[in-house]
């Protein structure tokens, strides 16, 4: 390193591109503990209840049709009971048709109007040390059917089964249902049940009957969830509101909320969903529940603000640009120094910042992002001062060193509270810095002193003298010796 000073920039990049093997492995243990802890959250949301997604209520009327069936029947002697054979030996079979009544395709109803209005309690359980959290929701749904349309669905001469018509909610999960389920119609309640399915359908449902002279319904439940809470916009009109004493929802889904308020106290939010916003017929021969809960349900997530395992990989990707300017920094204020830096030394200072990294996910885990990055920092801070001080001999100008990171750790920290404006943040610092090291180096002898840098023009070097032109010179200067 006590070549040209334009040499010493080559070494240190070379140093910089170096550290991008650290960095790598700093990032992948950040993002399995991310992995870890989502885990995690997913094992004890299962638990309590998991994501909730609900969609209906529906009527599901079924329908039959009496029809024609013909089929080939074997033949039998009619004296014997045996079963006849032609010449060939081939069992002999007749064409038979019988009046059947076969099951059709029921009809599927959805809600004219649905006003939902849910009311949610969290509260976090623990799991080592992550925290989950979890909420219990008090829900209750007005709606009604469009009744009068119903047998204009049916075809040919299909007969409507009024009595057998049922009403279904599909749910994520029912072991979610740990609170109060109720059903009344025109304020009688109907017994509810779980859906029994051979593909572990989750969901309720309750015998109807003939629906025709209904009016009004209203169901209330009682789930446990965590995570997120989504609701299907089954209604020809939905209109939905949710309120929670937590202070940091994420709305999402296929609708975001006409108005929400957050507080301290908690959040209230509405939707209102014309049928105009959906891709969905009221009455159909098809379940859509699928449909709608995939593409067209929305609702809110209750999750933890400033996930620090996002806020430490984007530190891991940032961390190139800063180990770099510490190195610049280094190679700036060491100029003239007795013993320049050695690239082991450069080594030392570049894995310090890498392990500032992995110190701010550990004590992250334990005390929180703020605190730990302020631990962390400040620790990342004091060593490489001192490093500076005792093992690069700055001397003074180590107080610059100590400068230059309280600015980068600031910058740094900075950047990673405000996702938003990172890259404007971090593309300006790394202007700055280039335009500082412009600066700073605007007079350098980049080939070193005497032209004996690296890329310094070579001058060639005389060949050596022959033997007879020596003894020439020779001979001609004592010539003009004696001539004097």
């Amino acid at each position: 390193m006590r070549d040209a000073i334009g040499m010493r920039f080559l070494i240190v990049g070379l140093l910089t591109l170096l550290m991008f093997i650290p960095l790598f492995f700093v990032s992948e243990i950040v993002q399995s503990r991310k992995f870890y802890s989502q885990e995690t959250l997913r094992d004890v949301g299962r638990e309590w209840g998991g994501d909730q997604v609900i969609s209906g209520p529906v009527l599901v009327v079924p329908v039959q049709e009496t029809i024609d069936q013909t089929s080939s029947e074997q033949v039998f002697d009619t004296l014997t009971g045996e079963a006849k054979f032609d010449e060939n030996g081939n069992t002999v079979l007749k064409q038979v048709t019988r009046r059947v009544t076969v099951s059709r395709t029921p009809i599927y109803v959805y809600p004219g109007q649905f006003d939902v209005a849910v009311d949610t309690k969290t509260q976090v359980r623990h799991r080592g040390i992550f925290n989950v959290p979890v909420y219990q929701a008090d829900m209750s749904v007005a709606f009604d059917f469009p009744v009068n349309q119903i047998a204009s669905m049916a075809v040919n001469e299909e007969v409507i089964l009024w009595d057998d018509t049922a009403m279904m909610v599909d749910l994520s999960n029912n072991a979610a249902l740990r609170g109060v389920a109720v059903l009344t119609l025109d304020g009688k309640e109907l017994p509810l049940e779980p859906i029994a399915s051979a593909e572990r359908r989750a969901g309720i449902t309750a015998a109807i009957g003939d629906p025709r002279d209904a009016t009004s319904y209203d169901l209330h439940l009682g789930l446990n969830g965590a995570q997120s809470l989504m609701i299907a916009p089954v209604g020809r009109q939905t209109s939905v509101k949710v309120t929670s004493d937590w202070t940091n929802p994420s709305f999402g889904g296929a609708f975001l909320p006409d108005g929400s308020e957050i507080s301290e106290a908690g959040f209230s939010a509405t939707w209102t969903i014309p049928h105009l916003a959906r891709t969905l017929p009221q009455l159909s021969r098809e379940n859509y529940a699928q449909t709608l809960r995939r593409d067209m349900a929305f609702g809110v997530d209750f999750i933890e603000p400033n996930d620090f395992y996002q806020k430490s990989y984007r530190a891991a990707k940032y961390a190139i640009l800063f180990i770099a300017l510490t190195f610049l920094t280094v190679l700036l204020i060491e100029k003239g120094t007795k013993r320049p830096a050695h690239p082991v030394q450069y080594l030392l200072i570049g894995l310090a910042q890498s392990i500032f990294v992995l110190l701010m996910v550990a004590y992250s885990e334990q005390f929180g992002f703020a605190v730990a990055y302020g631990i962390s920092a400040g620790a990342t801070i004091i060593l490489l001062t001192f490093f500076g001080h005792f093992g690069l001999n700055l001397g003074k100008r180590t107080a610059v060193l100590a400068l230059m990171l309280l600015v980068l750790y600031g910058v740094l920290y900075l950047i990673l509270q405000s996702e938003d404006y990172a890259l404007l943040a971090g593309a300006t610092l790394a202007f700055v810095a280039l335009a500082a090291t412009m600066y700073f180096t605007r007079n350098e002898d980049w080939y070193g002193p005497e032209g004996k840098g690296l890329f310094a023009k070579k001058v060639k070097a005389p060949a050596p003298e022959s033997i007879e032109a020596k003894a020439a010179r020779t001979a001609a200067a004592k010539t003009a010796e004696v001539q004097t």
